[in-house]
């Protein structure tokens, strides 16, 4: 089973004297050819001993002390990139995962190789603790702000994961943290996710959880500070900008099919919403009409981005002044350079009827010069083809 995917299973494991041996023998059962790699992480009490005695069936490794979740992960990713394994199963040790639905996320794996499984708990489930459900919702909306991908369980230790991208990887976190900073930053790399149902169990007498709320949480929290900062400085602009997506952008914007009227409506309309007076529901009011109208969108919000910052005290002196023309009004001209909304909250009235006259006259002028040039350009590219 776990040939079709040329993967192994990886347990960290600290201190589950009370569970570790039967998730074990559990794994072996399910997969008994497997190679089961297994971190003893400083263990202080029995759980030492109990490993010792599966030795010739796993492949155990040892930390002289304490080190973290994430240390023993990265210590068995790297063991397994050493035996020459393409995927890693990764399963807690503290009795919550069923080893028996392992062959779930190795099916899930075979359909999309190379990506990230993810078990997913029913978090909603009876017997879930309070703190595990509201955790789990917490570091969801992170992962997506982070990535822009929804997950429905991003805490999960039940995953797998592809060796080839984390080959290249360097990290830095080494608690419960790095199974935040691991996902984040391969879905950075492109890699894809798909969550895969999975059973839990929180059996309170045999359970031992190692999460400190108080020390984790803040590591979590100053993580996913970082993260964020990350995602905007990086990974969206890369996003945008990415061959693909400037791909689509052209491929979008071009339409060879598209008409002359239609690029220039688009174009025209753009700069219509741009300037209208609904400030800050533009593109959530025009989106949606350029889509009925079947306007070309980039186009649309191209032209639409008029309304950038540096243009704003432009568009608002310019309002007044056009509104001047249709109800009188004052306004000092020296505001072109400092104007502030008290100018145009002193000038409501004015502001509103001149910016939609602005619009207007905005739209017959760009519309214009749009199917002009594209008339001319479009139609001389045309006849040089011919």
């Amino acid at each position: 089973m776990l040939s079709d995917i040329n993967g192994c299973i990886l347990v960290p494991t600290y201190n589950n004297e009370k569970t570790v041996e039967d998730v074990l023998n559990r794994i072996l059962l399910v997969v008994p050819d497997a190679t089961v790699i297994v971190v003893n992480d400083g263990s202080t009490n029995s759980t030492a001993s109990i490993l010792e005695s599966f030795k010739d069936r796993i492949v155990l490794l040892t930390n002289k002390k304490n080190s973290g979740k994430g240390f023993s992960l990265r210590k068995g990713f790297k063991k397994a990139i050493e035996l020459g394994f393409d995927h890693v199963i990764t399963i807690d040790s503290d009795g919550q995962h069923f080893p028996e639905d392992i062959p779930l996320l190795v099916e899930e794996s075979k359909k999309h190789p190379n990506s990230v499984i993810m078990g997913s708990r029913n978090m909603q489930q009876e017997g879930v603790p309070g703190k595990s459900s509201f955790g789990n919702k917490f570091s969801n909306f992170w992962f997506k702000l982070e990535t822009g991908i929804h997950l429905p369980d991003t805490q999960t230790g039940f995953r797998v994961y592809p060796m080839k991208p984390i080959k290249s990887m360097y990290f830095f976190t080494r608690k419960f943290e790095f199974e935040i900073e691991v996902i984040v930053r391969l879905a950075w790399k492109g890699v894809k996710f798909y969550p895969v149902g999975i059973r839990v169990l929180y059996d309170m007498e045999e359970r031992v959880s190692h999460f400190r709320p108080g020390r984790d949480f803040f590591r979590i929290s100053v993580l996913n500070s970082v993260l964020v900062i990350g995602a905007l400085l990086y990974y969206y602009p890369k996003k945008l900008f990415s061959y693909d997506t400037l791909k689509t952008i052209k491929r979008e914007a071009i339409k060879p099919d598209e008409s002359n009227l239609s690029k220039a409506l688009s174009l025209g309309f753009g700069c219509f919403m741009g300037i209208v007076p609904i400030w800050g529901f533009q593109l959530l009011v025009g989106i949606p009409l350029a889509v009925l109208f079947r306007m070309n969108k980039v186009l649309f919000i191209a032209a639409a981005n008029i309304s950038i910052p540096p243009m704003i005290p432009f568009i608002l002196y310019a309002s007044l002044i056009a509104g001047q023309f249709i109800v009188g009004g004052e306004i000092d001209h020296a505001t072109l350079v400092s104007l502030e909304p008290e100018d145009v909250k002193a000038n409501t009235y004015q502001y509103i009827v001149g910016a939609v006259l602005l619009a207007v006259v905005a739209f017959v002028a760009v519309f214009s010069f749009s199917f002009l040039m594209l008339s001319v350009f479009r139609k001389k590219k045309s006849s040089d083809r011919s």
